[in-house]
Formats: structure tokens, sequence, C-alpha cells
């Protein structure tokens, strides 16, 4: 069962505060986006990897593809101001029907098991994401008083791969720029449009490095797994 990836990696990290982009940021002598591609180029459903990047990382990137071999980056793609717009842009390279996953380039520590379950889901349900069970209990607040304290077996934390039919993914977009709508997430165009979106769950190592507090995280992650 094949797919094709797009992975956004245009972004600037501002909430890491270091002045470029933190997907650059090197762990264990390796940046955060090589072992993110590492992931797919090693997935052998796999077909293709569209990467998304600014201007100004164009370079380095095309560097890093080449001397890691990443053999399965056929497209490296110029980014737009917001997520959003990247992703767009990277879904406009794929142009036969396949499935599509989207993955943030700051979440090194996908599985590849469960990149699997969920291009197996989407295959039958055409929409799935990868998800975990909400830890902590959710308030909603406003004006520092508690308005309203959720079912907390109800909530999931959303994480990536999304997985999608491309045309269904393609219809959300187009949707969304037509009407000026910006979604948080890419399955949030998909259900704005009436479809349904399954969850596959995955696992909490599966991190979004945003802060810089996340990457001690990230360096306890990477211990454990060169330590099985």
């Amino acid at each position: 069962m094949k797919y094709n990836v797009v992975i956004p990696a245009a972004g600037m990290g501002k909430r890491m505060g270091i002045g470029t982009n933190k997907l650059r940021i090197s762990l264990q002598d390796k940046p955060i986006i090589a072992y993110t591609l590492n992931v797919f180029e090693n997935d052998p459903w796999c077909s293709s990897i569209v990467l998304v990047v600014n201007e100004q990382d164009r370079d380095f990137m095309e560097e890093l593809v080449r001397s890691y071999k990443f053999m399965k980056v056929k497209a490296i793609v110029k980014g737009g101001r917001e997520r959003q717009e990247s992703v767009y842009e990277g879904l406009k390279r794929i142009k036969e029907e396949c499935i599509v996953l989207v993955h943030d380039g700051a979440r090194p520590f996908v599985r590849i098991e469960h990149i699997q379950k969920l291009v197996q889901v989407t295959s039958e349900k055409s929409a799935a994401i990868l998800a975990v069970p909400v830890k902590d209990t959710i308030k909603r607040a406003k004006d520092g008083i508690v308005q309203e304290t959720f079912d907390r077996s109800e909530l999931w934390s959303i994480q990536t791969p999304q997985a999608f039919k491309l045309s269904l993914l393609k219809e959300a977009y187009e949707k969304a720029e037509m009407d000026g709508f910006t979604g948080t997430d890419d399955a949030s165009l998909v259900e704005r449009i009436g479809h349904h979106v399954e969850i596959v769950e995955g696992d909490y190592n599966n991190i979004k490095i945003t802060t810089k507090e996340d990457l001690y995280f990230a360096e306890a992650i990477i211990k454990g797994i060169n330590e099985k």
C-alpha cells in the first residue's frame, strides 16, 4: 500500500526564539528535519516526499537531501506565509490520485507502524489522523474565570501525519481558499466540507518540537531509542 507525503518545513519557529528555522537545530549532530525525513525514507510504503521550505533555507535543505541521500524527496517547493499556504503549494505538486499524508517537519519521532496503520484506515475511510488521549483536565476559561470543564474521556491531542485521499484534501483546500478560511490543521478543512475524519491512536513520543523545553524531551527520546 503506497502513499505520498507533504512535509511543511518553512516555518521560522518564533516560539523557539532562535531567529532561524528550528528544523536546522541539531540533536546529537543531526538536524531535526533529517530525523523526520529519515522516517519516510525508510518506510517502504512511502513513494515520494514533497518538502516545502522557505527560500532562505533552500540551499540548506537541498544540501541536506544530497548529503543524507534522501532519494524519496522528489520536490523541494517554496512555501507560503502560513502553514496552510505551504501545504497547499506542496499538494499542487502531486498530480495523480493517491493517499497523501501531511506531516510536520518538527515531528521527528513518528513511528512507521503508526504511519502504516493510518494509511490502511485512510484507504477505507478517506481521511484519518494520528492522535493520543489527553492526559490532563481541560477547562475553558474567560477573563481568568473557568467557564466549563470538559470530559477528558472524549478529548484527543491531535498529531501528524494526517492522511487523506488526495482529491478530498484538494477539494477541502480549494474551498478554504475560496472562502478565505484558515483552519487549525488539515483535518479541520476536511471536516468543514462535511467529511468524517477517523482517529488512529499514536503515541506520546510523537512530539512536535516547538519550544526550547521540547529539545530536552527530544534528546531523552533519542536516548531511549538508541538504548533499545
